[in-house]
């Protein structure tokens, strides 16, 4: 595919303007007009090389920063807004979408914003009769749904927890166990260990931690480590928590439960290490679980947020859906966007990991923008671990864009030239004509239906 063009207005504004400095003096620096300044600002040129490494060499700017990642999401989920039936008129142009994701990116959180209240007072509406039987019942948006979006846009990295649980795995000597708990001592947190059903419970005002024995050993680790971002690092969570500016209360106790599991993963798999063991056993997910004490999720997870500026790693995307085909996390630093509501594409593969348990499953898949990807998917199974207890099942998938599949023992014996299925993102933007899995027809086609003739589909997608 041809180099796409860097348009980054938005964040070389925000750049210059966090520097303190005109447009007179940022294009001075920079080495280029005034004018040429002001279009690339705007989004009437595209940045140039010369001022990418201007960037680096007058600033140490990461010029990574600079990527289209965050506008992509923007466009993805303002096209699946819009695919919403309320609006029943023409969709706007796509290049007009990219606009304003790159223009006016605060307008468009704005609109994705108004959407997500409207389809929470929709779906109260429905159930008015339970609201209606409610004290409580108000308009307000999902403090769930708000807390995902902030580590949507965040890249699910955020830097100086990253680095906080980095030096904490750091102070770590010896088994991560003992040495987490001797570091929970300092902060007057003891641990103990029962048979029980709750994983992790604890008590403030007798400062013990109380850890399930029926968890797997890795879970204890992680809960461990999730008590050590509480106790050692919660002035740095309450901070990182201020500056997010939640709406509700809820919504701000959710992303601190969000900020400790962050740190946990980032302690358990520090970045450095982890980072390095990553290219040096080719992203071999098993391999680098049994040598970090991690589950396969807690890998696959960790994989997606080496997003670390100036020390990036392998962009991967990640997600899990439940048997229903429901996303439960998403997660991507590549091209290809997951939909924020309802289920991922039923053409890919991981859909099928729930028929082959303990196996990974690779396909080769291709996106409607013409993007290719290896993907992994493999069952991940939970147990409760005593008679009656219920054992959670659901599917992970990671992947990358073909261009880094050299650097993963998965692509080893594939032939990446061919063989790519075709995957989407949602039915309702998905540009395929003659998908045999069509749920509903796309947004931004017109429609033949012919009473004589039954296809497929019982109508035909037109072409533009």
């Amino acid at each position: 595919m041809p180099a796409q063009k860097l348009y980054a207005g938005a964040k070389l504004r925000e750049t210059r303007t966090g520097l303190g400095l005109t447009q007179k003096d940022f294009a001075s620096k920079l080495g280029v007009s005034l004018p040429y300044l002001n279009q690339m600002e705007n989004n009437n040129r595209p940045v140039s090389t010369t001022v990418l490494l201007a960037l680096a060499q007058e600033f140490g700017f990461d010029v990574t920063q600079l990527s289209a990642g965050e506008s992509e999401r923007m466009v993805t989920d303002m096209r699946e807004a819009l695919a919403d039936p309320v609006f029943d008129g023409a969709a706007p142009p796509l290049a007009d979408l990219r606009l304003a994701a790159s223009n006016a990116p605060a307008l468009a959180r704005a609109f994705l914003q108004l959407h997500h209240a409207y389809r929470e007072t929709h779906e109260r509406l429905a159930s008015l009769d339970e609201a209606l039987g409610r004290e409580d019942a108000t308009l307000q948006p999902s403090a769930w749904e708000e807390v995902r979006d902030f580590f949507h846009y965040c890249d699910n990295y955020i830097d100086a927890v990253d680095r906080a649980a980095e030096h904490t795995a750091n102070q770590i000597d010896g088994d991560l166990e003992p040495g987490a708990r001797k570091l929970l001592a300092r902060h007057g947190v003891a641990v103990q260990y029962a048979d029980r059903a709750d994983i992790r419970e604890f008590n403030a005002k007798s400062g013990v931690l109380t850890l399930s024995t029926r968890a797997a050993p890795e879970t204890r680790r992680f809960q461990l480590l999730v008590q050590l971002g509480l106790a050692g690092q919660n002035d740095l969570l309450e901070a990182t928590l201020d500056l997010a500016r939640f709406r509700t209360d809820e919504a701000r106790a959710i992303a601190k439960i969000g900020l400790a599991n962050y740190f946990a993963g980032a302690a358990l798999l520090p970045y450095t290490a982890f980072q390095h063991a990553a290219v040096e056993t080719r992203h071999d997910l098993e391999r680098l679980a049994d040598r970090f004490g991690a589950s396969i999720e807690q890998v696959a997870h960790r994989l997606s947020t080496l997003q670390r500026p100036g020390a990036k790693g392998v962009p991967f995307f990640f997600v899990r859906v439940d048997q229903a085909g429901t996303i439960t996390k998403r997660h991507s630093a590549t091209r290809l966007q997951f939909a924020r509501f309802g289920g991922a594409c039923p053409l890919w593969n991981v859909h099928q990991a729930f028929e082959t348990p303990g196996r990974f499953l690779r396909q080769l898949a291709e996106t409607p923008d013409g993007v290719r990807y290896l993907c992994l998917a493999r069952a991940v199974s939970k147990s409760g671990r005593s008679w009656g207890a219920p054992t959670r099942r659901y599917a992970i998938g990671l992947g990358v864009e073909v261009r880094h599949a050299g650097s993963l023992v998965y692509a080893d014996g594939l032939d990446l030239t061919q063989g790519f299925e075709p995957i989407g993102i949602s039915c309702r933007i998905c540009e395929r004509r003659n998908c045999h899995q069509r749920s509903v027809p796309p947004l931004e086609r017109r429609l033949s239906v012919d009473p004589g003739t039954r296809g497929v589909l019982p109508y035909t997608v037109e072409e533009v």
